[in-house]
């Protein structure tokens, strides 16, 4: 049980949560030994107790602690300890682009296209490192407080994936490609399909596929057409749609075949947004049927005379034969020798029949060897016979498939069923696939564990037809935690503020509904009612009106009815936190445009500086407002170039030419120098780029205390070496700023 305050590895002291995941808790902590805040993530208990999936993941986290790149999450550190597994990684503060994209409805093209390079970016050196992520989603993917996109969860992917996980815990087919949809072999294409559906979503808000149930999201990948952007975003431009289109092909043989095309891509977007430039992989021509062309044929026919010439003799024996026929004067144009006359045999089935002599040479037939004309009657009985096979079996599998025959005839096999009662619903339920068996869970009912069979609707050793649907109840542990409360028919302000106040997290998702007016929530995920803990996700699904088809349908208003009054007053946002801004233009009837973020030397970061409109001005419903929200003080740099660092004092226990280790931190906790020293003065070089104005300079050595002696009563002495203690002088530094 991690608890605030405790140590982990001796080493790092947790300081708050500050997330959870479907796998992992993160939680803030302090480095002790560096001076550092970093984040650790923490196994769940029930993965950590998974020696496969601990070892696969302590290895893959290994591979991606050699990851140094500026888009990407670094890992520092792995372990474990007292059955508590962790990593540790460098401490992000920002949001999430999943959240971002929630808090702006969509993002710019710019903006959108901006991130998915800089993401591109750090999957491309992960990748040159040999290392797949096979996660890629807005949830791992921070943006920064000073707009620096960075991917996370390199590692924690590949363990997952190689165990048996539910998908409500890995949280990712919204984004998963097709080849991992099937459990089939992923590889870097993965990566790149995962891409473009985040980058769709960017785009639009919303996921290109989505369902009730994973398994139908899955089943959407792989069948479903990809949807086009510009059916959700009309002034997409074509660039930027062909891209998200080949990011997401079906086939991974017809997607980006590396993370450096994509990027040439996407950059090339940013210049040249309405060329069309981007070019298709294997495209269904490449393989298409092909018509021969007489050259062709003729090349066809001059390779079977040439390999019908390399007849055998009757012995199996090539060559000779063929020469043999050659000095005989066969002629294959006759299909026989010149010296057989009118009087010669005529095989004709078992027995010898003496042929007629005809009136005129030039008039005779060529007449064919026994040998030949055997082996012309085996292939002909052997095409008429398997041209009469295959018909029969057509026209069987023609009449089941339309029920002309074995439509009312028992199966000649049937199924014994099994004993399931009392079994683990997912064994059975490979169990009753395995047999050809369907399984279906009707109901459930309250029980001391989850996933216990505790019906059926076919009794053991019964037999039945395969493909029966066999009906399970289940085993269900009284939900704890909160319920939820009904939030349908609520505006989208309202719905996030009811839920978030009981400690959930909201997930928007828009769709159109004639029936619904637009802003007001259609449904919820889960459904009112049900109970859930504290900070997981609600799914809440906001109407935006009717689609254009049903526009169109929709008849004109009668001139006789009143009109609506459509204005609204503007709102005070101004001193408020930007997604309290939001929620109160949005409760106003407004609509929050994009924001802009600039420094403030009074305002503290993320308070809202202005605001475009005035308050108290009456503008029309859904009026974009745009707000400036404080990023806090401007960053000054501070350099600390070529000091001299002196040697501790021999009143503090130093020798001379003893290791001195020599550390140096700033004080927002950022190491900028750690090493080992002998010799002093010692020269530090050039350090830049340091966001804090004063630091402590470390210099830890070991220090030997005085010998002893001691004398027995005989006159002996013996001498014992003082004692070895370490010693660590701290120092104060100021440093330097940068011009």
């Amino acid at each position: 049980m991690i608890k605030i305050g405790m140590s982990i590895a001796d080493r790092y002291e947790i300081l708050e949560k500050i997330g959870t995941g479907g796998m992992s808790d993160v939680y803030k902590a302090k480095d002790r030994k560096l001076g550092r805040n970093v984040a650790v993530k923490i196994l769940k208990q029930e993965f950590a107790e998974n020696v496969n999936f601990v070892s696969k993941f302590r290895a893959e986290a290994q591979a991606a602690a050699g990851l140094m790149h500026p888009n990407i999450v670094n890992v520092y550190d792995v372990g474990n300890e007292n059955g508590v597994s962790f990593i540790v990684m460098e401490l992000v503060e920002g949001i999430t682009l999943k959240k971002y994209i929630e808090k702006k409805s969509r993002l710019s093209v710019k903006e959108a296209v901006s991130i998915a390079i800089q993401v591109s970016m750090g999957i491309e050196a992960a990748h040159n490192a040999h290392i797949i992520h096979r996660d890629i989603k807005p949830q791992n993917i921070i943006i920064s407080k000073d707009g620096k996109v960075k991917v996370t969860d390199f590692g924690i992917a590949k363990a997952a994936s190689s165990n048996t996980i539910s998908s409500n815990v890995m949280g990712s087919v919204h984004y998963t490609s097709p080849e991992q949809a099937r459990g089939g072999y992923s590889d870097e294409r993965s990566d790149i399909y995962s891409l473009g559906i985040t980058l769709f979503e960017m785009l639009t808000g919303r996921v290109p596929f989505n369902g009730d149930t994973t398994v139908a999201i899955a089943i959407k990948h792989i069948q479903e057409p990809m949807p086009s952007i510009r059916d959700y975003v009309s002034d997409v431009p074509v660039s930027v749609e062909r891209i998200v289109n080949k990011c997401c092909q079906k086939s991974p043989d017809r997607r980006y075949q590396n993370m450096g095309e994509l990027i040439a891509d996407l950059k090339q977007s940013l210049i040249n947004p309405n060329d069309d430039f981007v070019k298709d992989v294997g495209t269904d021509e490449d393989v298409a049927t092909r018509n021969l062309t007489e050259d062709d044929l003729e090349d066809i026919r001059r390779r079977s005379r040439d390999y019908g010439e390399q007849d055998a003799d009757p012995d199996g024996n090539y060559g000779g034969y063929r020469e043999e026929r050659h000095a005989r004067g066969y002629d294959p144009r006759r299909g026989r020798y010149e010296d057989e006359e009118d009087d010669d045999y005529y095989v004709g089935g078992a027995r010898r029949v003496q042929r007629k002599k005809r009136p005129s040479q030039r008039n005779r037939k060529p007449q064919r060897s026994y040998r030949d004309q055997n082996n012309d009657r085996l292939k002909t009985m052997i095409a008429v016979i398997s041209a009469a096979i295959l018909g029969i079996v057509v026209l069987v599998i023609a009449a089941k498939t339309f029920g002309i025959i074995g439509g009312s005839k028992e199966p000649e096999v049937m199924v014994e069923m099994p004993e399931v009662v009392g079994g683990d619903v997912e064994e059975v339920k490979k169990a009753l696939l395995k047999i050809g068996l369907t399984p279906v869970i009707t109901g459930y009912e309250p029980g001391e564990k989850d996933g216990v069979v505790l019906s059926a609707s076919v009794e053991p050793k019964e037999l039945v037809e395969p493909g029966t649907e066999i009906e399970l109840t289940v085993s269900k542990v009284e939900e704890k935690g909160i319920e939820l409360p009904d939030v349908t028919g609520l505006s989208q302000a309202e719905a996030r503020a009811n839920l978030e106040q009981l400690g959930f997290e909201v997930t928007v998702s828009t769709q159109s509904d004639s029936a619904v007016r637009e802003g007001l929530v259609i449904s919820q995920s889960p459904a009112a009612g049900t109970k859930g803990e504290a900070g997981s996700v609600i799914t809440i699904f906001v109407s935006s009106g009717p689609s254009e088809t049903e526009v169109q349908s929709i008849p004109a208003a009668q001139p006789s009815a009143p009109a609506e009054n459509t204005k609204v007053t503007v709102p005070d946002t101004v001193g408020l936190l930007e997604t309290d801004a939001i929620v109160k233009l949005t409760q106003a009837g407004l609509t929050v445009g994009e924001t802009v973020h600039e420094h403030s030397s009074t305002v503290p970061a993320g308070i809202v500086i202005k605001q475009s409109y005035n308050v108290g001005a009456e503008v029309e419903k859904k009026t974009v407002v745009a707000l400036t929200v404080s990023l806090g003080p401007e960053q000054i740099y501070y350099s600390y170039a070529d000091q001299t660092i002196e040697a501790p004092g021999a009143d503090e226990g130093y020798r001379e030419g003893s290791e001195v280790n020599v550390v140096l931190t700033s004080s927002d906790g950022t190491q900028l120098l750690s090493t080992t020293v002998t010799e002093f003065p010692y020269k530090t070089g050039n350090i830049t780029g340091i966001s804090a104005s004063t630091g402590t300079l470390t210099l830890t050595f070991d220090v030997k205390g005085p010998d002893t002696s001691t004398t027995d009563e005989e006159g002996n002495v013996t001498v014992t070496e003082g004692e070895t203690t370490q010693k660590t002088v701290t120092r104060s530094v100021t440093f330097t700023p940068q011009s």
